[in-house]
């Protein structure tokens, strides 16, 4: 071993110790001086030694000789061509007043049927006596604190005076049911699909420039149809059923769901369970709180199964917060992301393979059964099922039991 190695690795020994108590201009003149000791190769060296690129030691190195560094900036400061806001006064006031007018909102202002692209923002300035560039005006509205923004669904509307009683009080049910090991079920009808070869929505990793071809348009197939995934989640147990249909989206079909899960896993896994909780949104579809065929296909459930069934419906307008929306559909959503449904077993298998991190699984399983629409049923025939409604709002909370009975809820 030569004795220029021999000092450099000297030299990365007292660096490494004294490495932590240094700052970046410190560490570099203590490379600089044992290069420069070192004499010629001493930078490569050092730099061998230490794994410091060899750039930072010669800067070190000229740092300790007192070589100044050379200017990063040539113009002097002040100098170039001055930003066109700067020359043009009245610029900067008439974009602000193009992508931020006081009229927006009035249906007879032209600019709320402009789009607002940089060109156009461009062009029409220009046609104001301001000439810009489109770039010019990108680089402007960001200096101003403009960004590109899409719609912000944030707005519900005029909200039930007991939305937040009727929350309250379905947690309050949740609670009971969870403590007394009572089964509870989140339900919804996730999005119908079009089956085939149509574009879904996400992106997957494939090979570079071979991205999944798929029909120009989303017509549907009239031979494969539509997929219809009614979706039951386990509150308790993080996991949900999903039965994919291909006829209609109704109670029956609904409560089949419902059926199909306790035969197959609800009765298993709650063996001495003598009640079911679920959970519903309160407006339309086949399980919304003022439809009939859902209470009258719950009732046949319930005189089948045993149970007494309780049903607690989300307030009106308050969909999004059914948890089986952020908990199961939205996984499934992810899960299929960028991928065609070419076919119902292709959707069943995607739903069934959908897992997170925190345990979610998912069943899923194909139902061909015919489910007919217009079927009526009258309040009469509501009237005479065993239904019990609750003291708050019964309306939405009531409790359908196997067998006429007094018992209240």
């Amino acid at each position: 071993m030569s004795d220029v190695v021999q000092v450099a690795e000297a030299a990365a020994r007292r660096y490494e110790v004294l490495r932590p108590h240094l700052n970046e201009l410190q560490r570099r003149l203590l490379l600089g001086v044992e290069a420069q000791q070192l004499g010629r190769g001493g930078i490569k060296a050092v730099a061998d030694a230490t794994g410091v690129h060899p750039d930072t030691i010669a800067r070190g190195v000229r740092e300790v000789e007192g070589v100044p560094e050379p200017a990063v900036r040539v113009r002097a400061p002040g100098g170039g061509r001055k930003k066109l806001a700067e020359t043009d006064p009245g610029l900067t006031v008439g974009l602000k007043m193009l992508v931020d007018p006081p009229d927006a909102r009035d249906p007879e202002s032209l600019l709320v049927w402009t789009t607002k692209s940089t060109r156009n923002l461009a062009d029409a300035l220009s046609k104001a006596g301001h000439q810009v560039s489109d770039r010019t005006v990108a680089r402007m509205l960001q200096d101003m604190g403009f960004s590109l923004q899409g719609n912000a669904k944030v707005i519900e509307g005029k909200q039930h005076a007991d939305r937040d009683a009727q929350f309250r009080y379905l947690a309050d049910q949740v609670n009971k049911h969870v403590a007394e090991g009572q089964p509870v079920l989140s339900v919804d009808c996730k999005k119908k699909e079009n089956v085939g070869d149509h574009k879904n929505g996400g992106k997957e990793y494939s090979p570079a420039g071979q991205p999944e071809r798929v029909n120009v348009h989303d017509f549907p197939d009239k031979e494969l149809g539509k997929a219809i995934p009614y979706g039951i989640y386990d509150v308790s147990a993080n996991t949900g059923w999903v039965s994919v249909g291909n006829d209609h989206e109704t109670s029956a079909f609904a409560v089949a769901t419902l059926r199909s899960w306790w035969d197959t896993i609800g009765k298993t896994r709650y063996p001495n369970a003598d009640r079911l909780l679920i959970c519903a949104d309160g407006g339309g579809g086949s399980n919304g709180s003022r439809v009939r065929a859902w209470k009258i296909e719950l009732a046949k459930f319930a005189a089948e199964t045993g149970l007494n069934v309780t049903v607690c419906h989300l307030p009106p307008g308050t969909s999004k917060w059914n948890r089986i929306e952020h908990r199961l559909f939205s996984q499934i959503t992810m899960n299929w992301r960028g991928r065609p449904l070419t076919t119902h077993q292709v959707i069943v298998d995607l739903i069934s393979n959908t897992t997170t991190a925190t345990g979610l699984t998912v069943h899923c399983v194909l139902d061909t059964r015919p489910y007919p629409i217009g079927i009526k049923y009258t309040n009469k025939d509501v009237n005479a099922l065993p239904i019990a409604r609750h003291d708050f709002h019964g309306d939405w909370n009531y409790t359908i039991h196997p067998r006429d009975t007094p018992t209240t809820t």
